[in-house]
């Protein structure tokens, strides 16, 4: 089903400048423009929306597209919107009835911002409201990319506020010691604070109500920090959950100790829906180091921290508390050319035909969950995305035949010999061995002998080693190393008579099983190694 007033031309995309307060991120980016082009659509930037994210109106229309003078132009023009903020009741107003809406939109927060869009009949697609944990939704996950650079600036901010190093330095003046960095919440936000102040030098230390992050936290170069208290904190839609009072407890008692000790807290916790969790008190703060900072990223959902005051940066018992609501627009341009990218994955879903016509297809898991509005019907919130189906079993046979016992050496039991292929073996080895015995010399039967129950010994020593310390491979080496260095240590002190050149050889036989040997528990160590930090 199709959306939008344009039925055979192209639709066209239409991106005003963005008139929230401090917000420099433009909703597409020239790079973005040429690809929305050969997807069909035809694309209008409204003048000077580029300019806060160093995109100017030449560098547009030399991607192919047009500069529209007014916003008022461009909203009437337009079959689809995209923006970054939600719009407002004038820029509601601007809109065409029909049109389709993409963008941030926060359906949960606004409510009358919803019930505006239904009476103008369009079609809302907000990109905050995608499934995330649809895995191919993620090249259209607008909340991650935009989690990570604010993260990233975050650490930024704080190291500008900060009044030393954040990595360890030895001078001619003295030493200096590195930063200790305290991060709130691991999700996408925080792991991205944490690889870059890791990056910086700095010692990171960092928390998270779902242990399963623990492992990434470390893989980034921090400390996981456990509260003592066992629950666990996943919730829906890769986000966490509202914790009890017991686990709350102790989670201040380890911010309180935390504060005592680091440099710089980053908080980042969110809870979608509901206002940030206070998490850094009044007398947390006064325990910090004089020269402190804290970087509150909820400031604009109320601050993880009492004291935070939104969009300021204000001290307070000597810690710097930096609060900015615009993290992610200190670094417009890099932010806007990733929302642009997600905002392409989405048009690409929602064009596959490639012809600048935009199919809203509501039984897609990922569409559905997006589209907030549907011509003028709210559709918020979506049903629970569809589990995939389950194949049926596969039918039992009749009479299932017995598992093999597996072996307890390098290779599992194999199917008995048939006695017939059993027989003609016996037979041959016995003609063979009367052979053997009727023209061999006397000298040489006494060494067929021994070789004969070397291949039975040795046969059962090296298929039956374990191979627990190493690869099967190592031990199956060193066990027939081990018995060619016996041997030869067996012939290098032999019975007199023996010619030199025999006790040579097992010299050199010696050295080499032992280069084989010891060579082998090196590389193995070395592999190992690959795999350790």
């Amino acid at each position: 089903m199709q959306t939008g007033e344009s039925t055979g031309a192209a639709q066209r995309i239409g991106v005003p400048r963005e008139i929230f307060p401090g917000e420099k991120r433009v909703a597409t980016v020239p790079e973005v423009v040429e690809k929305l082009v050969k997807l069909g659509f035809t694309v209008a930037v409204e003048s000077g929306a580029g300019d806060p994210a160093n995109c100017d109106d030449d560098a547009y229309r030399a991607a192919g597209a047009t500069v529209v003078g007014t916003a008022q132009e461009l909203w009437a023009t337009s079959d689809i919107v995209f923006k970054v903020r939600p719009p407002t009741s004038d820029e509601v107003g601007l809109m065409r009835e029909g049109c389709t809406l993409i963008g941030f939109i926060w359906p949960a927060q606004n409510p009358d911002l919803m019930q505006q869009l239904a009476a103008k009949k369009v079609t809302v697609l907000a990109i905050d409201s995608l499934p995330r944990t649809l895995s191919r939704a993620q090249k259209m996950d607008a909340l991650t990319s935009q989690a990570g650079v604010a993260g990233y600036r975050a650490v930024i901010e704080a190291a500008n506020a900060f009044g030393r190093f954040f990595n360890g330095q030895i001078t001619a003046a003295g030493k200096v010691p590195p930063a200790k960095v305290f991060i709130a919440g691991a999700g996408v936000a925080g792991l991205a604070a944490i690889g870059t102040a890791a990056g910086l030098g700095a010692i990171v230390r960092a928390n998270d109500t779902r242990a399963e992050v623990a492992d990434q936290v470390v893989s980034l170069g921090g400390e996981f920090v456990k509260v003592d208290y066992e629950e666990e904190g996943s919730g829906g839609g890769g986000y966490a959950k509202v914790m009890s009072e017991g686990f709350q407890a102790a989670q201040r008692a380890m911010y309180a100790k935390q504060a005592k000790e680091v440099d710089i807290i980053i908080t980042t916790a969110l809870i979608p829906g509901k206002p940030a969790p206070r998490l850094i008190t009044a007398e947390m703060v006064q325990s910090m180091k004089p020269g402190s900072v804290i970087v509150d990223m909820a400031a604009e959902q109320g601050g993880n921290c009492e004291l935070t005051e939104p969009g300021q940066a204000v001290v307070k018992h000597g810690v710097t508390i930096v609060g900015y609501t615009d993290l992610v627009s200190r670094l417009s341009r890099q932010s806007s050319t990733l929302y642009a990218t997600n905002l392409f994955r989405l048009s690409e879903e929602l064009c596959k035909t490639k012809d600048g016509i935009i199919n809203v297809n509501m039984e897609d898991d990922a569409i559905r969950g997006l589209t907030v509005i549907k011509e003028g019907n709210i559709t918020w919130p979506p049903p629970p995305p569809k589990a995939a189906a389950t194949p049926a079993p596969a039918a039992k046979p009749a009479a299932a035949a017995p598992a093999a016992k597996k072996g307890h050496g390098h290779g599992g039991a194999s199917e008995p010999m048939a006695a017939g292929t059993l027989t003609i073996l016996f037979g041959v080895m016995a003609v063979l061995f009367a052979l053997v015995g009727a023209y061999a010399p006397t000298a040489f039967l006494g060494h067929f002998t021994v070789f004969v129950l070397a291949c039975f010994v040795g046969y059962m020593v090296v298929w039956n080693v374990t191979p627990s310390l190493h690869t099967p491979l190592m031990s199956v080496t060193n066990a027939i190393s081990s018995i060619i260095a016996i041997g030869a240590l067996v012939q290098i002190a032999p019975p007199q008579g023996t010619l030199d050149w025999i006790r040579w050889l097992a010299v050199a036989g010696v050295v080499l099983t032992t280069i084989n040997m010891f060579g082998g528990f090196a590389v193995t160590q070395r592999m190992l190694a690959m795999f350790r930090k």
